[in-house]
């Protein structure tokens, strides 16, 4: 019996890399059972519900889960069940390492991780309408929420992870030289929990300036942390130093349970044809198996990629190739053989 774990399978094509993605943990010997769950429009489709209560109940019961990618309507309709999901399980930390793994682009050698305030800010979703003039739209108004719990511990929980893999350098990104009451909160209180690890360089920088600065320099980062939209929009930035989002895995990490996912959208318009990159849910699948304590299949994994593609025994439409996902997924089990 291996560890069990929960499994989305998603929207779109991802039904297509999660079967991709399970034939890989498989062939490294992987020890994992799979309670197969729906949600987003595949569950709002069939149950009529886009989060389901028994998908609930066996997250709850297995504590982990690794999704595929889900479909947010936007601007009407339910609202992201990924945020709803991180809510009810209190996924406090989101992990986003980016890694050079396809050769020939703009940068080599990127190694990077960025970690996000994931409950707080503006996507609390605290907003609503002011009327005018007979206008019941006229403006609308969001709030930012910051605590000093919720900096604390996302700014404890970057330094403790910099401090567990070696990491040299924790970067804060911020806009307290504006927002001087929510950003300025963040930034008083990482700079305290700073002073708890001097083994490790701390720096703080203007969200635009770091934004800027990871386009001209991103070997001068290691680490970096920040707030809810903030460190959504840098995480993006930061998987196009690498190719894409098709290479850029996510941990949602919470005291009493983690939930991994690929970044990248459904993409509805290839859902089907068979050409989907399966790279950002495998490598999502190996920050699991490090999770649960099988880090050796994990590792295993990533060294199949790394030759994989470095070598252009096989890459997918997106990696400049021509391999379908099946073609892919076999190259990467023939490697793991």
């Amino acid at each position: 019996m291996g560890r069990t774990i929960t499994i989305i399978p998603g929207d779109g094509i991802g039904p297509e890399v999660t079967r991709a993605t399970v034939a890989v943990l498989k062939a490294a010997g992987a020890e994992l059972d799979y309670d197969e769950r729906l949600a987003g429009v595949a569950a709002l489709d069939k149950l009529n519900d886009p989060l389901p209560h028994e998908t609930l109940d066996s997250i709850r019961a297995n504590r982990v889960v690794l999704k595929g990618p889900l479909t947010t309507p936007s601007g009407t309709g339910f609202r992201s069940v990924n945020v709803a999901i991180r809510k009810e399980f209190d996924l406090f930390a989101n992990v986003r390492p980016v890694r050079t793994i396809l050769p020939g682009g703009r940068y080599e050698d990127i190694d990077l991780v960025l970690i996000r305030e994931n409950t707080e800010g503006l996507y609390v979703g605290v907003e609503h309408y002011i009327g005018m003039e007979g206008d019941p739209r006229a403006a609308a108004e969001s709030v930012m929420i910051i605590t000093r719990f919720g900096a604390e511990r996302i700014s404890r929980y970057a330094f403790e992870y910099a401090q567990r893999l070696g990491r040299r350098k924790v970067t804060l990104a911020h806009k307290a030289n504006i927002l001087k009451y929510t950003q300025g909160l963040f930034l008083e209180v990482a700079h305290r929990v700073a002073q708890e690890y001097p083994s490790i360089e701390w720096e703080d920088r203007i969200i635009d300036a770091t934004a800027m600065q990871l386009v001209l320099d991103p070997y001068r980062f290691d680490v970096l942390v920040m707030e809810n939209m903030f460190g959504d929009i840098l995480s993006d930035l930061m998987a196009g130093l690498v190719g894409g989002l098709g290479f850029a895995p996510a941990g949602n990490i919470g005291d009493e349970a983690a939930m991994f996912e690929a970044v990248h959208g459904s993409a509805p318009d290839i859902a089907g044809k068979g050409v989907a990159n399966p790279t950002g849910l495998l490598l999502s699948a190996c920050m699991l198996l490090d999770h649960v304590g099988q880090q050796e299949a994990g590792d295993r994994i990533r060294v199949a990629v790394d030759h994989v593609v470095r070598t252009g025994a096989a890459r997918t439409v997106d990696m400049g190739g021509h391999t379908s996902t099946r073609e892919f997924t076999d190259a990467l089990v023939r490697a793991l053989g």
